[in-house]
């Protein structure tokens, strides 16, 4: 489209759109039509309402509509001639089109119906709405000019007055002076206050026979008495709304009910479309939100708990569940001087905690409602944008390899045309920022030397950084290692440039940074003189804020209490998975400490729950216990457990059985709960759960280097890498920046569908599965390049003996048995704690090949000598082999004996040919 700007683009796609759909477009979906970011379209869509050629319509998506000219609002000097061609109030209502189709119909014929109205009276549940639908059967009753703008909506419970009927009557009828004692005046009552409107009678079954009775005396006539009055009648123009709990028939006169010509049933919570009671929630977060002035983040398993929760009082009961959490959070906002209110699933009470157990029956509806949802949603009063922690920050879209600050300004600036304020900005990003910092200086090697890290940053900035910490190790009594060192270098080597360049330094966290490590920051203060001397350059108090952290993050190990151990528990769907993974951890840990659960599928997670309550009870947990689970609502036992009992426990999912060993055996060793989680979760969690797939044989190879920014240290490593590497045109190099986690998980995933990967090079290992590490240090170092040689080498030689083999076995697809067999010898790897040397991988691939071509083709297989004693004296490596070997059973339909399993093990303990 020449001539047309993107905006323009924009405007003209939706008006497309629009005649699709009555309701109006999403930024989803135009993002979709177009191929575009979704961020970007939502920036057009705010600035196409801005300049007021966009209707908004507010709820959860936020939906956009072009402006028309019978959307307006037309007012004539004639009132009468009033047009309003827009949505009513009924229609309005959550569930209009659905749940409440039949009784909005219902409503509006009660209304609209000549000369006055029905008499209506709507039934339903407690907390289902009665009164709010009563309210909006008024407002209707305005806009269609049935009553004036100005009429009247009268309320009165007859619960208020139930224990005293004669003063009931007196409040709706009202009452003559002397009719009863204590009567000193006349008093007007409340039918009359309503006349010319609308009248609502709450909890009208519990109003006595005599007011009923006086009642439909007025329906009928048109007039009343006030009590005490024998002679004065009382006009009014009144239509009665009444509304009760219960069944008609049970409560009132049935001369009364049949003066009500129309009665409407709400439906029940439990009765309603979940895409409403989603809606519904959202409101109410919305609205605690407007209260509380500042937006609120939920986490989407609380979400779904206040989805799937019983809520037996239904919309009011999930309203005031809702202000109780958004309550809590904020208490909390406000003692631990939060940046933002968060709403996790451990904030829930109880009994809503318990609602995310009941996933498995309505798993297609909560899918439905939260495909399009991120971990983490953002409720504004200000508008509607759901957001998720993990990527809000830094989240580079499609632009690569942007450094670190320029990721953060394009965050800002693309937040301000979101209209959001610097509060709310500085919320987001300040989430998660530490940890970047923390996990960047743990993985830095502490045998690195001076001149190899200056081979990357430069003697002049080594210098600067040995002066600094020279000073700040004095000051705060502190001796600081390698990692502080390298990292420091590392980082500095990149602020500087910017500085010097001009560009904006900008720390999200500063503000909590000088309050939690004001030592630090005084000494950062001092220690920056260097630099600015140095460079001659001045430097921000942002930056100020970075160095600090490199400062703090020195002394984090915490003592191990060995007293008291962890209790470790494994709970697993299947009848006995958990007690299969549980069983060997415990053989090879060398003692039965790790305890199992299983969960058949045919049982419900509320039965599983209460099952695992009870174990637990059981067991030892003063340190606290560790539950390890594969998947589904078990996943979120740990934190109502913890709440109901009161002790400490930390929960992990998907997990392996080497992540159950890792946890027994730190816990016999008496390693803290957050020390085995941390530990564990390093193993597990942080890593992507995907094999090479190397049996295509079609791929190049690539070698990814990553720094934060994926510029400065990447960029020198890949430099390294090309000039020292003996095989380099037999790979491509491939840097990335590790700043936004899920962004680097999201490349690696593409990138693997293209390339194998043969190793990930950087400043932090983010632990790929089936892709070796090298950290940074040991590419400036020869055994690092020397590594990088090697595993060429060995996939080149794999190639060619997936090649050889390919004419030698043809009763089985070789290139995906190859590949098969070589994800077997890594699990080994892993599970045995041992690296199998090059050519010894490529003979067991060899042996292992032949022996399913043998076993497929019906020959014996060869004996073992002494292979009981063998077996016996190696139980461990034998159960560990054959573990990783039921693959190949499974896939190929086969059985490996005992003996072809001796050789094997004897290969790999040997670690000979």
């Amino acid at each position: 489209m020449e001539g047309i700007s993107r905006k323009e683009e924009v405007m003209e796609k939706l008006l497309e759109l629009e005649n699709k759909s009555q309701n109006g477009v999403t930024a989803i979906e135009l993002s979709s039509y177009m191929h575009l970011d979704r961020t970007n379209i939502s920036r057009y869509l705010n600035e196409l309402y801005k300049d007021k050629k966009l209707n908004r319509k507010n709820g959860r998506p936020v939906r956009y509509s072009s402006i028309k000219a019978n959307d307006k609002i037309i007012l004539c000097d004639n009132e009468e001639n009033k047009s309003i061609n827009k949505k009513d109030s009924l229609e309005m209502l959550i569930g209009s089109n659905h749940s409440l189709k039949l009784p909005v119909q219902q409503a509006k014929a009660a209304i609209l119906y000549p000369p006055r109205g029905l008499n209506t009276l709507i039934l339903g549940e407690t907390g289902v709405g009665k009164s709010l639908f009563a309210e909006v059967m008024y407002e209707f009753a305005k806009e269609s000019n049935i009553i004036s703008d100005n009429a009247p909506f009268v309320r009165f419970n007859c619960a208020d007055y139930a224990d005293n009927p004669q003063l009931v009557v007196g409040q709706i009828f009202g009452v003559k002076k002397g009719a009863f004692t204590g009567a000193d005046s006349d008093k007007e009552g409340l039918l009359k206050k309503a006349d010319g409107g609308i009248f609502f009678l709450d909890e009208i079954h519990r109003l006595s026979p005599q007011g009923q009775e006086m009642l439909f005396t007025f329906i009928d006539k048109g007039y009343f008495r006030a009590l005490g009055d024998t002679e004065k009648k009382i006009k009014v123009e009144v239509q009665i709304i009444a509304a009760t709990t219960e069944s008609p028939q049970s409560f009132l006169l049935k001369t009364f009910t049949r003066r009500i010509p129309m009665t409407i049933l709400l439906p029940s919570l439990r009765e309603r479309m979940m895409e409403e009671r989603y809606r519904l929630l959202s409101e109410f977060i919305v609205a605690e939100s407007l209260r509380l002035g500042k937006s609120i983040y939920v986490s989407k398993n609380a979400i779904i708990s206040f989805l799937l929760y019983d809520c037996p009082n239904n919309i009011g009961q999930l309203k005031s569940d809702i202000q109780l959490s958004c309550a809590k959070a904020f208490l909390n906002y406000k003692i631990n001087n939060s940046n933002y209110i968060l709403i996790d699933q451990e904030d829930l009470q109880l009994r809503v905690q318990k609602g995310i157990m009941k996933i498995q029956d309505h798993r297609k509806e909560i899918d439905n409602i939260m495909k399009n949802m991120n971990d983490i949603l953002r409720f504004s009063s200000k508008d509607n944008i759901e957001r998720n922690f993990e990527l809000e920050f830094g989240d580079s879209g499609n632009i690569k390899n942007k450094s670190f600050y320029s990721i953060i300004e394009d965050k800002i600036e693309l937040l301000k045309d979101q209209g959001m304020d610097e509060d709310s900005i500085n919320s987001i990003l300040n989430i998660d920022f530490e940890k970047y910092f923390k996990k960047y200086i743990s993985n830095i090697s502490i045998n690195l030397k001076k001149e190899e890290i200056s081979k990357i940053v430069g003697l002049r900035i080594i210098r600067v950084v040995e002066k600094m910490l020279s000073i700040a190790s004095k000051k705060l009594n502190i001796d600081f290692n390698q990692k502080v060192y390298f990292g420091l270098s590392l980082h500095l080597q990149g602020s500087i440039e910017r500085i010097i360049s001009g560009k904006r330094i900008y720390n999200p966290k500063l503000n909590v940074i000088r309050v939690h490590y004001r030592d630090e920051f005084i000494v950062a203060m001092d220690i920056v003189k260097i630099i600015e001397k140095e460079f001659n350059i001045d430097v921000p108090l942002d930056e100020i804020g970075y160095i600090t952290m490199f400062l703090s993050a020195c002394n984090d190990d915490v003592c191990e209490e060995v007293e008291e151990k962890v209790s470790v528990l494994v709970m697993m769907h299947g009848k006995s998975s958990a007690t299969s993974i549980a069983e060997v951890a415990n053989t090879l840990i060398g003692e039965k400490y790790i305890q199992a659960l299983d969960m058949p599928l045919t049982m419900k997670a509320e039965v599983m729950f209460e099952q695992a309550k009870e174990k637990i009870k059981e067991m030892n947990v003063k340190k606290g216990i560790l539950i390890l689970v594969d998947m589904g609502s078990l996943i979120n036992f740990g934190n109502i457990i913890s709440n109901e009992l009161g002790i400490r426990v930390k929960t992990l999912d998907m997990v392996t059985t080497l992540i159950v060993i890792e946890a027994g055996r730190k816990a016999l060793n008496g390693r803290s709960l957050d020390s085995i989680y941390n530990s564990c979760k390093e193993i597990g969690r942080t890593s992507i759960q995907m094999s090479k797939e190397y049996y295509n044989g079609d791929k190049e190879f690539i070698i990814i280097t990553t720094c934060f920014t994926g510029e400065g240290a990447a960029e020198r490593i890949k430099t390294r890498i090309s000039c020292n590497l003996k095989n380099i045109e037999k790979v491509n190099i491939v840097p990335l920046d590790i700043l936004d986690k899920g962004d680097f998980l999201k490349k690696i995933s593409e990138l693997k569908e293209k390339y194998i990967i043969l190793a990930i090079v950087g400043t932090v290992n983010m632990s790929i599965e089936g892709v070796p590490f090298i950290a940074a240090q040991d590419i400036f170092m020869e055994e690092g390049v020397k590594e990088l040689d090697d595993l060429i080498e060995m996939e080149c030689d794999f190639s060619k003996v997936r090649k050889a083999l390919e004419n030698e076995i043809t009763s089985i697809n070789c290139i995906k048995l190859i590949g098969d067999i070589r994800n077997i010898i890594q699990g080994i790897e892993e599970c045995l704690n041992i690296k199998i040397q090059h050519d010894v991988q490529i003979g067991i691939l060899i042996h292992i090949s032949f022996l399913m071509d043998k076993v497929k083709n019906g020959i014996d297989q060869t004996s073992f000598n002494d292979l009981e004693e063998y077996r016996y004296k190696h139980l461990k490596e034998f159960l560990l082999v054959r573990k990783n070997l039921c693959i190949l059973e499974n896939n190929y339909n086969i059985q490996i004996g005992d003996d072809e399993l001796a050789y094997i093990v004897r290969m790999v303990i040997e670690n000979t040919l």
